[in-house]
């Protein structure tokens, strides 16, 4: 399980799952799942872009506070 704190950076952003898919390029589904911790295995493009769109870092969003 991938620990996480998309869901919280998100919306500290005021954001919803399908807005952070529109500004990511990454499916609200796939959002939904990293959120629910049922990814597995993210590659370093996707957590980038989540990143790049949240105006946010991957350590920030990907590492454990």
């Amino acid at each position: 399980m991938v620990n996480n704190n998309l869901s919280e950076v998100r919306k500290d952003k005021g954001l919803t799952q399908e807005e952070l898919a529109e500004k990511s390029g990454i499916s609200r589904v796939t959002i939904a799942n990293i959120e629910r911790g049922a990814v597995t295995n993210l590659k370093i493009s996707t957590m980038l872009s989540l990143a790049n769109a949240l105006d946010s870092t991957v350590e920030e969003i990907f590492l454990p506070r």
